[in-house]
């Protein structure tokens, strides 16, 4: 049995992330979709003592968690089902190229481009270097966007 396909959405801080979110919420649902969001942990820096590296790498974990658990619910507002989140770590770009390479299932990696200015190092690097070796489409939604017309487009 085949699942269904799954729509991937990096999910930071940047206001470009709500962007991506609503439009693959939407989109999911419309195409009986399943949602997924990834947000990336770089890996701490070697720090001389172990216990303060290892409660601001827990920190940061917790702030992830919050942060996915935030935005699924967003998501779920639109009238997404309950996405799934992941955490992972490393260098955002490889670890996401590897995730993707690894998940069969998904079927595009929705990004957001910034209303203004040049494109963010997601948008810059999935656009550009390995453009042509993603598994998946690769789906860049204008930052921009009016709430209506990005529902519209959906």
């Amino acid at each position: 049995m085949e699942t269904a396909p799954t729509y991937l959405v990096v999910i930071d801080d940047s206001p470009e992330s709500r962007v991506a979110l609503r439009f693959a919420a939407m989109r999911a649902s419309h195409v009986n979709a399943k949602l997924a969001l990834i947000h990336v942990l770089p890996r701490p820096e070697f720090m001389q003592w172990g216990g303060v590296q290892e409660a601001m790498a827990a920190e940061a974990r917790t702030a992830a968690e919050a942060l996915l658990a935030s935005m699924a619910e967003e998501a779920v507002g639109m009238g997404s089902a309950a996405p799934v989140t992941t955490i992972v770590e490393g260098e955002a770009t490889t670890a996401i190229f590897n995730h993707v390479r690894q998940n069969a299932g998904i079927r595009a990696l929705v990004l957001a481009a910034a209303a203004k200015g040049t494109p963010g190092p997601l948008v810059s690097y999935f656009a550009g270097e390995r453009a042509g070796q993603l598994p998946c489409v690769l789906i860049i939604v204008p930052g921009g966007l009016a709430p209506d017309r990005l529902e519209s487009l959906t």
